[in-house]
């Protein structure tokens, strides 16, 4: 039985991949230069655009991955030369070009990594290593009020300045701007309970 299972959905899985629908959104080609320019010539700017192409076309869920932030050697250069020129580019053309669309309010953009770094500069190698105590995330679009910035780190950097918001409450708030309630409790076929978020809070200056 398991095996149908898996097999069906391993069916469903090719049917998607390689419909019609998936075809043409998967290529970027179709887009005017005009359109696809801001996006800029990096991976991550293609993976944006493709993104963008996918909810256009119906998609729920995307992912974009970008690698590259593990900087304990020559932060500052791999910073200001390979990974934020292109994060700027790709992020700021793709709610351009969700807001040209009119997809903007009804799609939320999350962007986060799995931990923050360190505020002190690793001086044997320049670098800065892994930090949990301090980071940050950006959401848009969806309901999210933009222009503005939730909590704020101490002066040094090394910890939140007040009270902060935990990784649960902004996983609970982003469940809750796509309509899923964080607090419901599902249970395994040997009767454990699993929750999408254990402690978290929605929070609610994201949505003013």
């Amino acid at each position: 039985m398991r095996l149908d299972g898996l097999d069906q959905f391993g069916q469903q899985a090719h049917a998607m991949i390689t419909s019609a629908k998936s075809r043409e959104a998967f290529d970027i080609s179709k887009e005017s230069k005009e359109f696809t320019e801001p996006f800029g010539s990096s991976g991550l700017g293609s993976s944006c655009l493709l993104a963008l192409r996918l909810v256009e076309s119906g998609a729920r869920f995307v992912t974009v991955t970008n690698g590259g932030w593990d900087t304990h050697r020559d932060n500052w250069d791999a910073l200001s030369t390979r990974q934020l020129p292109p994060l700027d580019e790709s992020l700021s053309a793709l709610f351009a070009g969700l807001e040209t669309r009119g997809l903007l309010d009804s799609t939320v953009v999350y962007v986060t990594g799995e931990f923050g770094r360190t505020p002190k500069i690793n001086t044997e190698r320049n670098g800065r290593d892994h930090y949990p105590r301090n980071m940050f995330m950006l959401m848009a679009g969806g309901g999210v009020k933009g222009g503005q910035v939730l909590g704020e780190s101490d002066e040094k950097g090394t910890m939140p300045k007040n009270d902060g918001f935990s990784p649960d409450d902004v996983a609970a708030s982003f469940y809750d701007s796509l309509g899923i309630n964080h607090e419901q409790e599902y249970h395994t076929t040997t009767g454990r309970p699993v929750m999408i978020v254990r402690q978290g809070n929605v929070i609610p200056e994201l949505f003013g």
